[in-house]
């Protein structure tokens, strides 16, 4: 039996075309991957600052989503006091705060400070985060509000008093750009509202410009500055700017941070209208805080 070359020819023609077609379909795909990953990609800037705080304010850095930050502040008494006080060493005054990451943009926190037994709340939202890429952003913008509690006992028990007293109330607007890896700066214009003033000659309201800034000597050490002006609502010749200097020191999951500061208070009502120590004329306080986090809600 003679077997019939065009029918043997037929499957083997037929083959090659479909090795053939399945090859330059192999080849359209790789180079249309080749094409996408060269595509730019929109990408976020990070860790403009190592902490969610310059020193004292706020920065325009946020916890990652379900990240928990424990926040412990110590700041001691006059270094200039001698050395009968230790050089300050001897008093010692803190705040103990959590901070919390709803969201990526979103976080809240609480804390508590035993200067005027003061209790504060804040909640921080970030509407435009510094990018790069398609549809950037060179900056980012994070408005913060926040508000606090005194819960110590009345200057005076002979009058009337009222509950909403108590209370003062922080509204900041922070504009930030990290200009390269070693260097970011942030301003932020402020205010706070006093329910209840000390003197009739006092404002409720404060206006106050802050300026932070952080500089990268090393990968895990950095210079920050934290510097807010009055502009207006406080009486010049009892109060001044608050100042603070320092370094953030990154170890691990902790970030430590060694300051020098004017301020006694450490929340923004408190280092804003009530800091009567002139940072010029030696009238400093060492201090330092201490952030750890923990991760409550991983990532799915």
């Amino acid at each position: 039996m003679t077997m019939n070359p065009t029918f043997l020819g037929r499957p083997l023609i037929l083959c090659s075309i479909l090795a053939i077609g399945h090859s330059l379909h192999a080849q359209q795909q790789d180079l249309l991957g080749l094409v996408e990953d060269k595509t730019p990609k929109k990408e976020y800037v990070t860790n403009a600052f190592k902490s969610t705080r310059v020193i004292d304010g706020q920065s325009m850095e946020f916890l990652g989503k379900g990240v928990l930050d424990t926040r412990i502040l110590h700041r001691f008494g006059l270094i200039n006091s001698g050395a009968n006080n230790l050089y300050g060493l001897d008093q010692a005054n803190m705040r103990l705060g959590f901070d919390y990451g709803l969201l990526e943009s979103l976080m809240i926190g609480i804390g508590r400070s035993n200067v005027n037994k003061e209790l504060d709340g804040f909640i921080k939202f970030r509407p435009l985060w510094q990018s790069t890429g398609p549809h950037s952003s060179p900056v980012s913008i994070v408005l913060v509000t926040s508000m606090t509690l005194t819960t110590g006992p009345w200057a005076d028990t002979s009058r009337k008093n009222f509950f909403s007293s108590r209370m003062s109330f922080y509204n900041a607007i922070i504009i930030g750009r990290k200009f390269s890896e070693q260097f970011s700066l942030q301003l932020t214009p402020e205010m706070v509202h006093r329910n209840l003033v000390t003197y009739t000659a006092d404002h409720n309201d404060i206006y106050a410009l802050g300026i932070g800034a952080r500089y990268k000597l090393s990968k895990r050490i950095a210079f920050v500055v934290d510097y807010h002006h009055i502009v207006t609502g406080l009486r010049r010749n009892t109060y001044q700017d608050p100042l603070a200097v320092g370094f953030d020191i990154e170890t691990g999951g902790h970030v430590f941070q060694l300051h020098f500061s004017n301020s006694l208070g450490m929340n923004e009502r408190a280092f804003l209208t009530e800091t009567t120590d002139n940072f010029g004329k030696g009238a400093i306080r060492f201090g330092f805080n201490l952030s750890r986090v923990f991760t409550l809600h991983s990532k799915k």
